[in-house]
């Protein structure tokens, strides 16, 4: 299943490519501090009628050395098929673009972790065919940021580590060094990584935390964010003033009923058919004339 979590865990690796480098260090894993990556399709599926997506693939050229590909996976639990789809996922690409593949999966629980840390082998009679071995982010190896200048400097690394800790009861700490961090950088570069952060928090607690923390506008629409609902009552807000200074210049009656029944709308959708109806009606009547609702008495008409 896709979740929030999930999805912010390796979607950050596609929009922030800088937070590769101190991640290739934790993992003892040498890497050039400056490289080129490209995001690669996910698609793996063949032309069977069987779909196979990797969560992120990017290509990645370093200054110092040779590209190759990195395979981002994130996994909240433990989930056998892996074994056989991660090592499939490997080979399938190697083939496709002929560069040697890293498999990357990131988890925000030890024993998650401990398991899809590998290997994963082919075996018969003793024989091993082909393994697997994951490089693993999780808990164990990902720092927790508490610190708002050490934040600062590498704002993907600190949100990664949020996510990534967010299970811990002690993630506060780091919400409120990124929250002082994100306070001192441009606008749009805190609106990302607030709307990032809220989904990949997932449903915990520390989700809540940073809602409380946050009041920026977000760029993933559809989450039900508290960013996302704080533009949205904007916008209906908006609407609304449109249907009713509308009616006004046209000089239809408003009463106060049906003010209020324009003015409290949420529903975008209905506000947007009023508003596509109020060059045409006569009446506040014909406004909710197709609407379930009861229509507006006016009180004399």
């Amino acid at each position: 299943m896709v979740t929030s979590t999930h999805e912010a865990s390796h979607r950050i690796f596609q929009d922030r490519p800088e937070l590769l480098a101190p991640v290739f260090d934790l993992l003892g894993v040498p890497m050039s501090a400056k490289a080129s990556v490209s995001v690669l399709s996910a698609d793996v599926t063949e032309i069977q009628p069987l779909e196979r997506r990797v969560d992120t693939v990017l290509r990645v050229e370093p200054s110092d050395g040779d590209a190759f590909l990195l395979a981002v996976e994130t996994q909240g639990r433990r989930d056998n098929r892996k074994a056989t789809s991660w090592s499939y996922y490997v080979a399938y690409l190697q083939e496709k673009f002929c560069l040697p593949v890293l498999l990357l999966v990131t988890c925000t629980d030890r024993s998650t972790a401990g398991w899809a840390s590998g290997p994963f082998t082919c075996e018969v009679r003793g024989w091993t065919t082909h393994s697997t071995h994951p490089l693993v982010l999780s808990p164990d190896n990902v720092p927790m940021i508490t610190d708002r200048r050490t934040a600062a400097r590498n704002l993907a690394m600190a949100t990664f580590s949020a996510i990534t800790h967010s299970k811990n009861p002690k993630a506060t700490a780091i919400l409120e060094a990124l929250f002082g961090a994100l306070r001192e950088t441009d606008p749009l570069t805190a609106v990302y990584f607030s709307g990032l952060l809220e989904i990949g928090l997932g449903d915990t607690p520390a989700r809540q935390t940073w809602r409380k923390l946050m009041g920026f506008t977000n760029f993933f629409p559809g989450r039900g964010t508290l960013l996302e609902e704080t533009f949205l009552e904007g916008e209906a807000r908006g609407e609304a003033k449109a249907i009713l200074r509308f009616l006004e210049a046209r000089g239809i009656s408003v009463p106060e009923e049906a003010r209020d029944r324009i003015a409290s709308c949420t529903d975008l959708d209905l506000l947007n058919h009023w508003l596509d109806r109020t060059p045409h009606v006569e009446s506040v009547d014909d406004l909710f004339a197709e609407d379930p609702e009861a229509t507006v008495d006016h009180g004399g008409a």
